[in-house]
């Protein structure tokens, strides 16, 4: 008789484990799936962080080098965020992104959501501590720094002496990009050219001067006009700088020629160069002294020029730390009541 063999009670039926783990397999992969779908969905801050640095910056790759992510990480939380508000909100194109209506009206509000919440700590601590501690950066143009903001800096020094405050002698130009990427709170000096993503209050106003040595030809006339000094040569700074070219724009309008002699920079060194009998120049008001008048010519040229203006520079929709809304009500007042530093604007780098 053959012998019945009796299953084992730890045995299967045939094929119900196999279906049994490829059930399991299937949903551990929904499960991993889902979690990779998901990945950046839920952390709104870091989706709209990724959002401001990059039209902040124009680009996925600047933007991932501030937040010091990878470029895929930050295109999937803009991708997760569009995803979940139900509309585009940025142009992707070759060289740079660009916003749309929907992006505008995010970015105009997200901006001062993520910098005020990066700046938390810091005007936490400047509350309750009465600015005892901090950081203050402020871009300016030689001539800003030289004769415009030393007693402002005295005065600010005096009032918070734990606030690191840096000064960044730059140009016009440089000056801007500082503000775009956030490395100065705000720029003093003074704007030919206002971009359409920039904000700037006047606040002080100099007249042109004509500077020459005491013993030239000119020097004896109370009233010089454009065209007698045209037979001078005039010392000016480069180029590249905004005096320069207003002063060629001004003679070139009026159809007066004009020779330049030397081009040096710095208000001090022309000054100097000017005493020597090296030439003469059109320079702003803001730059004579007491002793500049005791040694040189000095001429008013307001018919001919337009005055320069002096201000406050700022990114429009900047969020201002608590440091740097105390040094503008040093140079005037309530000047932070003119709203247009809060208004959303795109750079067209």
């Amino acid at each position: 008789m053959k012998e019945r063999k009796v299953p084992s009670k730890t045995s299967k039926p045939p094929g119900k484990s196999t279906r049994s783990a490829a059930k399991k397999r299937t949903s551990a992969h929904g499960t991993a799936g889902e979690a990779a779908r998901f990945y950046y969905k839920g952390n709104r801050h870091k989706q709209l962080r990724a959002f401001v640095a990059t039209v902040k910056l124009g680009t996925l790759s600047r933007a991932a080098e501030a937040l010091y992510l990878s470029q895929p990480s930050v295109s999937l939380q803009l991708q997760a965020l569009e995803r979940e508000l139900g509309m585009a909100l940025l142009e992707r194109r070759r060289r740079r992104i660009n916003l749309t209506d929907a992006g505008e009206a995010l970015y105009e509000l997200a901006r001062p959501l993520v910098e005020g919440w990066d700046n938390l700590d810091r005007d936490f601590q400047a509350k309750v501590q009465g600015l005892q501690a901090g950081k203050l950066t402020i871009a300016a143009g030689t001539s800003t720094i030289q004769y415009l903001l030393p007693e402002l800096v005295r005065r600010y020094r005096e009032r918070y002496p734990a606030v690191h405050l840096q000064l960044a002698n730059v140009t016009g130009r440089d000056g801007l990009a500082m503000l775009r990427e956030d490395k100065a709170d705000f720029a003093v000096g003074s704007m030919l050219d206002v971009p359409h993503d920039i904000a700037w209050a006047p606040v002080r106003h100099y007249d042109p001067m004509l500077i020459l040595p005491p013993d030239h030809p000119l020097a004896a006339r109370t009233e010089v006009a454009l065209a007698d000094l045209s037979p001078y040569g005039l010392i000016l700074p480069p180029q590249r700088l905004s005096t320069y070219r207003l002063v060629d724009l001004v003679f070139q309008q009026n159809q007066v020629p004009y020779q330049v002699a030397i081009e040096v920079g710095g208000w001090d060194v022309i000054k100097e160069y000017v005493a020597m009998g090296l030439g003469i120049s059109i320079v702003t008001g803001i730059c004579i002294t007491d002793a500049d008048r005791e040694r040189l010519a000095v001429r008013n040229m307001s018919r001919w020029f337009p005055q320069r203006s002096y201000g406050v520079v700022m990114r429009k929709g900047k969020f201002l730390n608590a440091e740097a809304r105390a040094f503008i009500d040093l140079i005037r007042p309530g000047l932070l009541t003119y709203r247009d530093y809060d208004e959303p604007g795109h750079s067209g780098r």
